[in-house]
């Protein structure tokens, strides 16, 4: 299987647009996953865990947005046995089976459109907010021999996320240090150079700016992980939204 990382922007994604309509454009596309294993930004936690539940719910961890994005629901079935293969893949850090979650929106709010029958199993990985960069480029290449078994490894967040400084949607024009940051970014994807995405506050204000905290950036390296040498790389999506957030889409395969 190919794995995914997309750059997910607002809940109101889900109600539709141009990011949707290539989101939908690239479920079509590849094989039909077995299951899906998500990384989202939205379940940043002090612990590894995974949703072990068979009817995982939809969560809608957003506020203020209009009535119909809440109406909207993703039926899709968990996946039991994923979750314990998953826990075995990642020994020997400690894997909470978890029952108090389900699927954020950094989760349903893409596969609404990249499977919009929810017909395929779907389980989250959490993100433990108390480890580094490395451990959890770490925990992701433990996960990549479940592209030989059907399972879609998909990352969901967004490279540059910064919500203290977004403009105005009338004003459309990126900060530099946005642009710069995103673009550095995909030279490194394209290069290979994971060690340096790893350790990307290297870049100073526009790391710091770009990334003011971890968990709509660590996706990306869970996905990156999982490479393989040598493997096509490619964008599905490129822009920045509102000023600071990146709508940055990797297929990796």
């Amino acid at each position: 299987m190919p794995v995914l990382f997309f750059g997910h922007g607002s809940p109101m994604n889900a109600l539709g647009g141009e990011f949707a309509d290539v989101w939908r454009a690239i479920g079509s596309c590849i094989p039909k996953p077995k299951a899906i294993l998500s990384i989202s930004a939205h379940w940043f936690i002090p612990e590894t865990a995974v949703t072990a539940m068979a009817a995982p719910r939809t969560i809608h961890d957003f506020y203020g947005f209009p009535k119909m994005l809440y109406d909207l629901s993703y039926p899709a079935r968990g996946d039991p046995s994923l979750a314990h293969r998953v826990t075995d893949l990642l020994q020997p850090t400690a894997v909470r089976a978890a029952d108090d979650w389900g699927l954020d929106h950094g989760t349903w709010s893409v596969l609404l459109h990249a499977f919009p029958n929810a017909d395929v199993p779907v389980v989250q990985l959490s993100i433990d907010r108390t480890k580094g960069t490395a451990f959890h480029y770490a925990l992701g290449r433990k996960l990549a021999d479940l592209r030989k078994e059907g399972v879609l490894i998909l990352g969901s967040g967004d490279v540059v996320h910064n919500l203290r400084v977004i403009k105005a949607a009338s004003d459309p024009q990126p900060y530099d240090w946005a642009s710069r940051f995103n673009d550095w970014v995909k030279r490194c994807i394209r290069e290979g150079r994971h060690e340096d995405l790893i350790a990307y506050d290297c870049l100073g204000e526009d790391a710091a700016l770009s990334v003011p905290t971890p968990e709509h950036y660590l996706p990306l390296l869970y996905i990156l992980a999982t490479q393989r040498d040598p493997e096509p790389v490619s964008f599905f999506t490129d822009a920045i939204q509102l000023g600071s957030i990146s709508m940055l889409g990797v297929k990796l395969g």
